[in-house]
């Protein structure tokens, strides 16, 4: 399992190596998804729960820390506020054991991610429209 550390650098190296924003959300969530889910399959007092669980949690606090307010303050506040929310269950499901924690910050996650890939495919179509015009987005 990677650690905080890790995690937090290959979001940078990532960052770095050309991927979009959005491409970089897309697989932030989807890995903090599948931490959770990797959490679930072992019992509270195991360090592998512990491990998986502090991952996620480590790729909600990025997600949180590189939040830009400038362009839409109102979805930033949103997404803010989701953050806040999922670092709250997932340190319930630290400290109490509790399991309906990894489930909602997954649903949330789900939800979100849905949400970027489909932004992304927008994204995708736009710019296949744009081509024919000369410019490319």
């Amino acid at each position: 399992a990677m650690k905080r550390k890790e995690v937090a650098e290959a979001y940078r190296t990532q960052q770095f190596e050309g991927a979009s924003p959005l491409k970089i959300l897309q697989m932030l969530n989807a890995g903090a998804i599948r931490y959770l889910k990797t959490a679930q399959e072992f019992e509270p007092g195991a360090p592998e729960y512990r491990e998986n669980l502090l991952s996620a949690e480590a790729i909600v606090n990025e997600l949180r820390a590189s939040l830009d307010h400038e362009p839409n303050p109102e979805l930033s506040a949103n997404l803010d506020g989701l953050y806040l929310f999922m670092g709250g269950e997932l340190g319930r499901a630290m400290l109490e054991g509790d399991g309906s924690g990894i489930e909602n910050s997954i649903q949330v996650l789900t939800t979100l991610l849905d949400g970027w890939n489909k932004a992304a495919r927008q994204l995708q179509s736009d710019a296949a429209g744009q081509v024919g015009q000369g410019h490319v987005a």
